[in-house]
């Protein structure tokens, strides 16, 4: 027998809000019925879904998978009821993205502000982890795309274009002006401290095959959990480590960072749009991501130099 859909609804206001009373009242409904309703579903399904408890109901492991299915149908039903009133001009939408640090720094900032600057009304929620957090986000249909930076294992349900490359250089604070002055060898520079993203992100994994590749062991004194970290520890004089080139260059203009050049050529990295090949898009997030297919750099899809965008 076919389960109401309606009972879904009433599941998936139970589980968020943790209390059949409170769900009642979100659904303009009694919480007899509510219920009554759930003790329906877990009977069709043949499962428990809640444990009832003092302050209110918990999900069981059932319960758990259930909700992680019911939970991104909801909200992809929501966003198309959303993007439906509003079709006509943009005027509404949700877009859910995922982000790694550098490609929001280096990339993304830029072009929200200008996309909201053009549609106001649209909502744009970014969800900021490591690459492969990211990947897994998508793949279980919680994100409309994602922008992320290589490399990255890429699974064969989901799609990828390349926006831009970048390069890396090695930096360091004022108090290693000496490395700057000399071209150093990878081994050579071990006895340093160094600083890098930790590991279970995409750069953690490149400059450790990167090393490997030199026959040497990559050690990190400080693993920091996001890009951001990185720098207050390099401009403290605290460690040397690899910084986007975009990011370092300005502040070795300043003299506040130092370049440590190295006798081998650092791994090229890439800016990339990712997306499921399984599910398509709704309005606003399709917009939104052609709007930053427009914004790539020319040479990025022709097979020549990319130029790095500076902006608008």
């Amino acid at each position: 027998m076919d389960i109401d859909f309606e009972y879904f609804k009433i599941f998936y206001y139970v589980a968020k809000y943790g209390n059949i009373t409170k769900a009642a009242a979100a659904l303009g409904n009694s919480q007899p019925n509510v219920t009554r309703v759930m003790k329906l579903l877990e009977a069709q399904l043949g499962c428990r879904l809640f444990l009832r408890e003092a302050r209110g109901v918990s999900l069981t492991e059932e319960g758990e998978l259930l909700y992680s299915h019911v939970e991104i149908a909801y909200r992809h039903l929501w966003s198309a009821q959303t993007e439906l009133r509003g079709r006509d001009s943009l005027r509404s939408g949700t877009v859910e993205i995922g982000a790694t640090e550098t490609a929001l720094h280096l990339f993304l900032l830029d072009a929200l502000q200008d996309f909201r600057r053009r549609h106001p009304a649209v909502r744009i929620k970014i969800h900021n982890h490591t690459t492969p957090e990211i990947i897994k986000r998508l793949t279980d249909g919680k994100l409309d795309f994602a922008v992320v930076t290589t490399p990255y294992a890429m699974p064969h349900s989901v799609r990828s274009e390349k926006i831009f490359d970048f390069t890396e250089i090695l930096a360091g604070g004022p108090e290693y002006r000496s490395l700057s002055r000399t071209t150093s060898t990878l081994g050579g520079l071990q006895s340093c401290p160094w600083i890098g993203l930790g590991r279970g992100t995409a750069t953690y994994d490149s400059y450790r095959d990167f090393f490997a590749a030199q026959g040497l062991d990559m050690e990190l004194d400080m693993e920091v959990a996001t890009s951001d970290l990185m720098l207050p520890l390099l401009l403290g004089n605290l460690g040397i480590g690899f910084v986007p080139e975009q990011t370092a260059l300005p502040l070795i203009k300043d003299k506040r960072l130092v370049q440590i050049p190295l006798d081998c050529a650092l791994p090229r990295r890439a800016i990339e749009i990712v997306s499921g090949s399984g599910h398509g898009m709704g309005l606003a997030a399709d917009a939104f991501c052609r709007y930053l297919r427009d914004r790539r750099s020319p040479e990025s899809s022709h097979g020549k130099e990319p130029l790095v965008p500076n902006g608008p």
